[in-house]
Parts: C-alpha cells; sequence; structure tokens
C-alpha cells in the first residue's frame, strides 16, 4: 500500500540518555523519510550527547560512552537534520510523547527554532492503543469471546479477571517473547512466580513507582531532579530530600518505603566511622615537666606588733 501524502512523511526516532526530555540527550537518530512519490530516504547517525550514558539507558540501547565520545555533537549537525527534515510532517511511535518534544529541546538547545505550526504529526502507537483497547471488557472479549455484562461492578470484574488469566495461560502456552533486551523466554506460565516476575516489568519499590530497582537491585528515584539517582547516594548528597518526601503528598507505602532505606543508610553510615581512640599518656604535662621547688628556706611570719600597727596607720592615713 501506498501512503496518500501530500508532503512527506518523516519517521523518526531516537535513542537517548534517559526519558527525562528537559535534561537527557540524543545519543542516536534514525530518520526514515517517504517522499510524495512514495520513495524513501534514510539517515541515521549517532551523537556524542556530552553528558554520561547511564549504564541502565545503554543496557536498553546498546550504546555506552565509548561509543560516542568521538563523534558530533547534536548542535554540529543540527542543521543537516533540519535540512533533512525539511517540511515533512512527522511520525513514530510513541513520538508525541518522546521523540518530538525531545527533538524540540536539542534543536533549541542548539540555537534552531524547529517551526512545528503547519506541521501534522502521526504517533503509532496511539493507533495502537485506540484500536486494541486494553480495557478489561476488551481483554474478556478477546480472550473469552464473550460481552462482559455488568462491567464496572466490583464482583462481575473480579470473576472475569479470574477467567481472563485462565484463557491468557491457555493461548499462551509454550509462546515464546522476546524482551527489549533481545532476551527469549516462555514467560506465561502456570506458575504464580513466573507471572509475578513477568507482570512486574518495572521492578517498582513503591508500587506508586516513585522508587524502582536498577540493574544492581538498588532503589533508585523515579521523578524529579534526582530521577535515576539511588536512593542513599541521594540522602548522602542532599539529606533534607529525605524530610521533603516525608512531608509531601506521597503515598503512605512510598514514605514507609523511603523509612526503611533511610533507616538503613543511617546504620551503614554510623558503622562506617571510625572513632579513633587517644593513646594513654606516658610523659608528664610540661608544667610538671620543667617545675622546679624554690631552694631558699622558708622564713615563717612575723607576729604582728603594735610598731607594725603604727607604721600602717602612718602610711595610710588611719
Amino acid at each position: 500500500m501506498k501512503l496518500n501524502l501530500k508532503r512527506p512523511l518523516a519517521f523518526f526516532d531516537l535513542e537517548a540518555t534517559g526519558v527525562n526530555v528537559g535534561a537527557d540527550r540524543i545519543v542516536e537518530i534514525a530518520i526514515l523519510k517517504i517522499n510524495i512519490d512514495g520513495s524513501q530516504e534514510l539517515k541515521t547517525c549517532r551523537v556524542n550527547p556530552e553528558i554520561k550514558i547511564p549504564l541502565e539507558a545503554s543496557l536498553i540501547h546498546g550504546i555506552y560512552d565509548e561509543d560516542v565520545k568521538d563523534l558530533p555533537t547534536f548542535k554540529e549537525i543540527a542543521l543537516d537534520i533540519q535540512d533533512f527534515l525539511g517540511d515533512s510532517d512527522l511520525a513514530g511511535y510513541n513520538s508525541n510523547k518522546f521523540d518530538i518534544p525531545l527533538l524540540l529541546e536539542e534543536f533549541l538547545r542548539s540555537g534552531i527554532d524547529f517551526n512545528m505550526s503547519d506541521r501534522k504529526t502521526v504517533d503509532v502507537q496511539n493507533i495502537f492503543h485506540q484500536m486494541e483497547q486494553r480495557t478489561l471488557k476488551a481483554a474478556y472479549k478477546f480472550y473469552c469471546h464473550q460481552e462482559l455484562e455488568n462491567a464496572h461492578q466490583a464482583e462481575a470484574d473480579i470473576k472475569a479477571t479470574y477467567e481472563v488469566l485462565l484463557a491468557q495461560l491457555e493461548k499462551y502456552k509454550d509462546v515464546e517473547f522476546e524482551s527489549k533486551d533481545g532476551v527469549k523466554s516462555v514467560p506465561v506460565q502456570n506458575d504464580i512466580d513466573a507471572l509475578h516476575n513477568f507482570t512486574n516489568l518495572n521492578k517498582v519499590v513503591d508500587f506508586a513507582g516513585r522508587m524502582v530497582y536498577n540493574e544492581e537491585g538498588k532503589e533508585v528515584i523515579n521523578f524529579g531532579k534526582h530521577k535515576g539517582k539511588v536512593v542513599e547516594d541521594v540522602f548522602s548528597m542532599e539529606p533534607s530530600y529525605y524530610s521533603w518526601m516525608k512531608q509531601g503528598d506521597f503515598p503512605l507505602y512510598t514514605k514507609k518505603k523511603l523509612d526503611e532505606i533511610w533507616k538503613r543508610w543511617n546504620a551503614n553510615k554510623d558503622t562506617s566511622k571510625v572513632i579513633p581512640t587517644k593513646p594513654e599518656r606516658t610523659d608528664k604535662p610540661k608544667f610538671q615537666k620543667n617545675f622546679k621547688p624554690s631552694s631558699k628556706p622558708k622564713v615563717p611570719a612575723k607576729p604582728v606588733s603594735e610598731d607594725m600597727l603604727e607604721q600602717l596607720k602612718l602610711k595610710f592615713g588611719k
């Protein structure tokens, strides 16, 4: 099928140092431009992001600091990217939420005001999500081939959920799944441990997702200015961050897990302190060492006489 185009349509995808549009940077950009006549042009280039690529990001896209350290920065290729895109409309997968905002940030950092006022954008993920809805009602129809009556009533919903799981176990028995990292497995098994591992993809610490586990199993902040940083490292850099979260509008369970990390951090901090013990002094203090008793014999005081009293009266006028 040939796309019906009024102007070129540029499909593009970005790999980046992370998912924070305001702070993270592009490490690779690929653009497939479909021209009006159906011809295609492809442009792919890696970019020096000028900041460190976190290990968590490198493990996903396979691009490490060493791979891009000698490559041009985005600023150095920005005009070439702008010229290649021309007046194309833009398309991608989850592009409206991530790729387009990040691309615009990079253009603005480079001093280029990339005009979006007349461009159309097509997010393929949104077509998928809207046409293949992920509601319980849609899942029940897809897996169980029945209409869900009394949807949004707790008892009906929970029974339908149970039936959907049974149907999923049957449908995906022995079906191979490939993760984003290219790891293949058969994850949907009639085993709760296996289902737990497969359905907890984000490895959240607190269920609300404010903290997640990284590849090393350490708790990491998953929002705000410290996103991607190990929680205990944040405590070391900014201890007041703990108080800010405790007083903030966070779920109680998030605060409970935060308390556990805070107590562990304090315990580790206290045990790592080494208090030096003072050696016992064997020498005498200087004032004692240099002290020498007088060699002059002590003269006993004379008793007060009448003559002495008279002399005192004359001296003080009394």
